[in-house]
């Protein structure tokens, strides 16, 4: 099964309120992005954003140029009846991130929480960190979250990597300086508990992604 198949099948089958990495509210990425310094016209990526509150937060917040990438049409459209008519104040996209040919120096922020701990290919991970270095403006912000070294080994029957915020950072080479990290205990619908880490990079110099 491709893994747009595999998503939409899981978006499918439940609501997006019953699966694991559910929150209400990602009071993290949210503090982080702010925390970032943007204007309200920064242009702010949210990738393998599906049915994710976050949309909804940052136009609340005033963030006019919102776009959400999801490899699965199901999540999307679940975020887009959520939203009603603030839903035409946003750009959405479906699509694999790895394969996305993203405009170079567009970005203000790119987030990403919960979706580049699923890349377990190295020849995937390079795809998606080149995408970052060319869309990621010099002196944009990555806002990313992936499950922490105690995290679980596996999510939604597929295997994922741990980080710690070092092991993190490093995948995406010295050209980006982070700026801070943190760790988060999350809830998961039926009470157990996962361990994430989040880092928040901005973008220094050329991009030179560690090999």
């Amino acid at each position: 099964m491709s893994r747009r198949d595999h998503w939409e099948k899981v978006y499918r089958s439940k609501h997006e309120t019953d699966v694991s990495w559910y929150r209400p509210h990602l009071e993290r990425s949210l503090e982080m992005i702010l925390r970032s310094g943007v204007g309200l016209d920064a242009r702010i990526l949210d990738v393998g954003g599906g049915a994710s509150t976050l949309v909804d937060d940052l136009l609340t917040h005033g963030f006019r140029r919102v776009m959400v990438v999801d490899i699965a049409q199901a999540p999307l459209e679940a975020a887009q009846k959520r939203l009603g008519d603030r839903a035409r104040d946003v750009e959405w996209l479906v699509g694999d991130i790895t394969k996305l040919d993203l405009p170079p120096n567009s970005i203000d922020v790119w987030h990403d929480r919960a979706g580049f701990h699923f890349l377990t290919s190295e020849t995937d991970r390079k795809a998606y960190i080149e995408r970052v270095c060319r869309a990621v403006k010099p002196g944009g912000f990555v806002v990313l979250a992936t499950f922490g070294p105690e995290g679980p080994e596996r999510c939604s029957g597929l295997p994922v990597i741990r980080y710690s915020p070092d092991a993190l950072h490093a995948e995406f080479g010295d050209t980006f300086r982070m700026v801070e990290h943190l760790g988060e205990t999350h809830r998961t619908p039926w009470g157990t508990d996962q361990e994430f880490v989040y880092c928040m990079c901005v973008r220094e110099s050329e991009c030179r992604p560690a090999t």
